[in-house]
């Protein structure tokens, strides 16, 4: 989906004023703390239930409010919202005018992917943050995943309660061949759609890092030893599992690593490379998400000036040219955003301050 108009109450400083959004590429501009953040943010919570900025949700509703709402029409007019009560602890999701208790529902019909400056995380955070990445395109473009990942969810929860709890032989025995099960699915489905995001990297690359493309690949591990049979290894390792208490090995457990030759990114590339590269590599996915139809990608890119030089601008807005999906790029300034502004005035420029949003003439 594109989002045509865009509407919140007491989200963050933003004004309840509704925006209309270019269905192709939107600029938003202003300075720092003056709301296109939390733009962003809102857009970001429509399809994930959370922020990409806190894990505190209490901070994001407007100050002495006790509720925020955040909906949007597409441009084929499905009405999707999200309200979040703080007082009754509620949170109510409508589509198309009907009630919905869980939020993968509208991740269903919206998929928003974020690059912020803290998008760096992705290289030098832990696996939370990649495992985060692989599982988001998992859920749009494989979709028996979603099902797959709940059933593995409830699984692993059951083998860790017989750990904790040191149960007999027997019950856990049956847990873990349960467990093995479900995580060599789980993996299996991972190992496909890696590949798959590898091989549609490659041309985002040649846009963006034609000097490297060759030399970049995705490392995929799948949570325990790959020489290994999964049973072989917890059998191996029952007594240190059952000392903490919880599964050291398995499907929760995969990561990623990006390389150049054999040596990890963030050892190789400058700063503004590495954008280039997580940019890229967000172009990729965006583009399976698309080719499945099950939804029409929305990317947000939050302060594009931020480690990208005019350079890298102008290979970004090459890149942005053959992506189909809306985009929605911030920056503190309209010189920022000059490369990336298209010639044929497909777009919408807006400004910020103090939460008011207002559209700029072209």
């Amino acid at each position: 989906m594109s989002i045509e108009k865009l509407t919140v109450f007491d989200f963050r400083n933003l004004s309840s004023d509704p925006v209309e959004f270019n269905d192709s590429i939107n600029f938003i501009i202003g300075d720092n703390g003056s709301g296109k953040s939390s733009l962003l943010e809102a857009i970001f919570y429509l399809g994930h239930g959370k922020s990409f900025r806190t894990s505190q949700v209490e901070n994001l509703v407007t100050h002495n409010k006790t509720k925020f709402v955040v909906s949007a029409k597409d441009t084929n007019a499905l009405q999707l919202g999200v309200a979040k009560d703080f007082q009754t602890g509620i949170t109510e999701i409508k589509i198309a005018g009907e009630k919905h208790r869980q939020l993968s529902q509208l991740a269903k019909n919206i998929a928003v992917q974020v690059i912020t400056p803290e998008s760096f995380k992705l290289f030098f955070g832990g696996p939370k943050q990649r495992r985060r990445f692989i599982d988001l395109g998992l859920f749009h473009v494989k979709q028996s995943f979603s099902d797959a990942w709940k059933e593995f969810s409830r699984i692993i929860k059951q083998r860790n309660a017989c750990l904790r709890n040191k149960v007999d032989h027997q019950t856990l025995n049956y847990w873990t061949d349960v467990f093995c099960e479900s995580s060599v699915k789980v993996a299996r489905l991972r190992d496909e759609y890696i590949k798959e995001l590898s091989l549609e990297l490659r041309p985002w690359l040649e846009l963006m890092l034609p000097s490297l493309a060759d030399d970049i690949s995705i490392s995929y591990m799948q949570g325990w030893n790959s020489k290994k049979s999964l049973g072989d290894v917890l059998a191996q390792n029952r007594e240190r599992e059952v000392k903490s208490g919880f599964s050291l090995y398995g499907a929760q457990k995969f990561d990623v690593k990006f390389l150049t030759g054999n040596v990890v990114i963030d050892n190789q590339l400058s700063r503004g490379q590495q954008k280039l590269f997580l940019l890229a590599l967000t172009f990729a996915q965006a583009k399976l998400i698309e080719k499945v139809k099950r939804v029409k990608p929305i990317l947000l890119i939050d302060d594009v000036g931020a480690e990208l030089d005019l350079n890298s601008r102008t290979l970004l807005n090459n890149a942005i040219n053959k992506l189909n999906c809306q985009v929605i790029i911030t920056a503190i300034d309209k010189t920022a955003v000059e490369p990336l502004v298209p010639t044929d005035n497909n777009y919408k420029m807006f400004h910020v301050k103090h939460g008011q949003i207002s559209a700029i003439g072209k």
